[in-house]
């Protein structure tokens, strides 16, 4: 499941216990990624409320966001994340595996209105390149009505994903998706 030993569900107590009792009432299993925190429970925990606050986003959908992980996780060649996302966009936003295949060969095809594409394709832009982001890249956001707080979190979103998408990658968790 991972190059280090994590804590079955079966095995799990204290804080990575009731973590993972969270899991299986909210989404109904424990996936790998999650067993792979259990190695640190704080970092588990944070993660959770990181995971609850973008599920509850007042202005970033759910539907943009698993587009950012997906793609994102596309550019740092991070199977788990992409076969995760690709499942959650399929399944609760309801997007076709052609549609899917179109996004991830052209970010621009996403199907999605005109001021997500905008805040998407910014993230991508950000996370490929960051120090190539310029105010040119963030007016046309705030025009579209974004908020500077809505750009932040949508491109901490993407800068936190390549972060988990590295260690997802380098620990070797196995997909279960």
């Amino acid at each position: 499941m991972s190059l280090l030993n994590t804590v079955i569900p079966e095995e799990a107590t204290g804080k990575v216990g009731e973590l993972y009792r969270t899991f299986q009432d909210t989404i109904g299993f424990i996936p790998n990624a999650f067993s792979a925190m259990s190695v640190s429970p704080e970092i588990l925990e944070q993660h959770w409320a990181y995971i609850g606050y973008y599920l509850n986003h007042p202005t970033l959908s759910p539907r943009l966001t698993a587009m950012i992980r997906l793609l994102v996780s596309q550019q740092a060649q991070c199977d788990y994340c992409i076969n995760l996302n690709t499942a959650l966009l399929i399944k609760e936003a309801g997007l076709t595996p052609e549609q899917i295949t179109a996004m991830k060969a052209d970010p621009a095809a996403a199907p999605v209105d005109e001021k997500e594409k905008a805040l998407l394709l910014f993230v991508l832009k950000g996370t490929a390149d960051p120090h190539g982001i310029t105010e040119a890249d963030i007016q046309p956001l705030r025009e579209l009505g974004y908020s500077d707080s809505d750009i932040h979190d949508a491109l901490n979103h993407g800068a936190r994903q390549v972060g988990l998408d590295i260690m997802l990658n380098a620990f070797k968790v196995e997909n279960d998706f």
